[in-house]
């Protein structure tokens, strides 16, 4: 532990953001935070790769603000991207081997967008391999190509997934914001473990072409921030309609200038629904209780709402991820590149095989074998299975949402430890499963901390509804005030345990 002493002083020598000055000189800043804390120092291994051209790119970007182009409210952002969404410059690996040469010189429209909006393309960041749907023991955050993300609140704690890496390189002050991608909870959770703002917006705000998938029915990228307002200054770039992806035909006349827009200010009479969990921990009932009472002292009116029974939407649910997983996985591997050699999901499955020392040092691929068991979307039990989810989450969150403008619950609770024996360990509170099946928008804004862990708490609200979700989570941030930084302990004493997000 001696010699990490003067790398620990180099990374609180630098200063948490890079947010003023120059596209150029933050971008150097961030880029030399890679090295001191992800590199070296902590080893986050949170950051797969850096963008060769990341330096020239802001001072482009620097030369067009001179001359008095902004293009949108990000211009000039140093922003990293999840290593399953496809940029240019790098490959796009989702942490798997089999991915390693996915070079395919095309930008994801949502990095297009970004892009388009100014943003510096910092680089990829570290995931749960192939999102966290390869095993049913897998240990979030893991991956072959990039290692084991760590929690810069704590080492041996989970960073969560599967965008684990972003989670911690923002915590970290690695980059000005970030993008995540969601099936369920994987930016919820590594948002809300990691100390940050992360949104995940209706389905269909925001395009998945060319991200590598699960599940159209679920899938989607989000911003991930350190504020609510960054958070809503990339969504405002990152929406919109998509030709190739059905699912966003009305996200051009839905999507809103949420940066623009937002107003804290309008949480005084927003009417806001309670959910609390059962059996919610003493610690984080605490917070949950101190959160609630900003949110009234600010102006908000509370009422008490109770999840309605949703009896089989778990067995659904993963019924309907493992099936579209076998159909649109090997859809996507079809596009890639012939420097890439699997092209179906037995393919992957076979590859792992053949690697497994590399691949399969920790945990299996229980449920990939499972998917490919099943027909994909031409299995007879796919469309009724997901009838089935969708009617279950819509009508639970609906039922809720008749006596509230926005629904409030604890996201999830502290980090769990980092197990590559056990992998992750199931039980606590989780807020992501009805939004991610229904497809509704979810905000997790930082709660506080239990046991100097952050601990998020969840706003949810009906389709389209991100704007008022930003506004009531800004109203709960001014409320909060400022929390701890990440401190990059080695250990905190043994705390919560949660279930494993996808």
């Amino acid at each position: 532990m001696r010699a990490a002493v003067p790398l620990l002083l180099l990374v609180t020598a630098i200063p948490a953001t890079a947010q003023e000055g120059t596209s150029a000189a933050a971008t150097r800043t961030y880029l030399k935070r890679i090295e001191a804390i992800d590199r070296a120092g902590p080893r986050l291994n949170s950051v797969i790769a850096v963008a060769p051209d990341a330096e020239a790119q802001a001072r482009r970007l620097d030369d067009e603000q001179a001359k008095g182009r902004v293009r949108s409210p990000v211009h000039g952002w140093p922003v990293l991207i999840k290593d399953n969404i496809e940029t240019v410059e790098l490959p796009t690996t989702a942490g798997s081997l089999a991915l390693k040469d996915n070079l395919t010189r095309r930008d994801a429209p949502v990095a297009a967008r970004l892009r388009a909006g100014g943003i510096v393309m910092l680089g990829k960041t570290n995931l749960s391999e192939w999102a966290n749907i390869r095993s049913s023991s897998s240990m979030s955050g893991w991956s072959a190509v990039g290692g084991l993300v760590r929690n810069p609140h704590a080492l041996d704690r989970t960073a969560c997934g599967s965008s684990s890496g972003t989670g911690a390189a923002l915590a970290a002050g690695l980059a000005r914001a970030g993008v995540g991608t969601e099936t369920d909870g994987s930016v919820i959770c590594p948002s809300a473990i990691n100390g940050l703002v992360g949104m995940k917006p209706t389905l269909g705000l925001v395009s998945r072409t060319h991200v590598v998938p699960i599940s159209h029915s679920q899938d989607t990228p989000g911003p991930m921030a350190t504020t609510v307002a960054d958070a809503a200054a990339l969504m405002t770039v990152m929406a919109g309609s998509d030709p190739a992806d059905p699912a966003t035909r009305e996200a051009d006349a839905r999507k809103g200038d949420y940066a623009a827009r937002l107003n804290p200010a309008a949480i005084k009479g927003m009417r806001i629904g309670v959910l609390r969990p059962d059996g919610l921990p003493g610690a984080l009932a605490r917070q949950f209780d101190a959160a609630l009472a900003k949110l009234r002292a600010a102006g908000a009116v509370l009422v008490d709402v109770k999840q309605p029974a949703t009896p089989g939407l778990g067995e659904a649910e993963f019924d309907v991820l493992k099936m579209e997983l076998k159909s649109d996985l090997a859809a996507y591997l079809k596009t890639t590149p012939p420097a890439v050699k699997v092209r179906t999901l037995a393919d992957v499955i076979a590859f792992n095989k053949a690697n497994a020392a590399a691949e399969m040092p920790f945990f299996g691929q229980d449920i990939f074998e499972a998917a490919e068991k099943t027909r994909g979307t031409a299995d007879p039990a796919y469309k009724p299975a997901r009838a089935k989810s969708l009617a279950l989450a819509t009508r639970a969150l609906d039922t809720m949402l008749a006596k509230a403008q926005v629904i409030v619950t604890p996201s999830y609770g502290a980090a769990w430890l980092s197990d590559p024996v056990h992998g992750d360990q199931a039980g606590g509170p989780s807020a992501s499963g009805l939004p991610a099946v229904a497809g509704y928008p979810h905000l997790t804004v930082p709660m506080g901390q239990v046991m100097g862990l952050p601990v998020g708490l969840s706003f949810i609200g009906s389709k389209w509804s991100e704007q008022r979700l930003f506004d009531a989570g800004a109203g709960f941030e001014a409320a909060r005030g400022p929390l701890p930084a990440p401190r990059y302990l080695p250990t905190v004493a043994a705390g919560p345990r949660l279930e494993r997000p996808e």
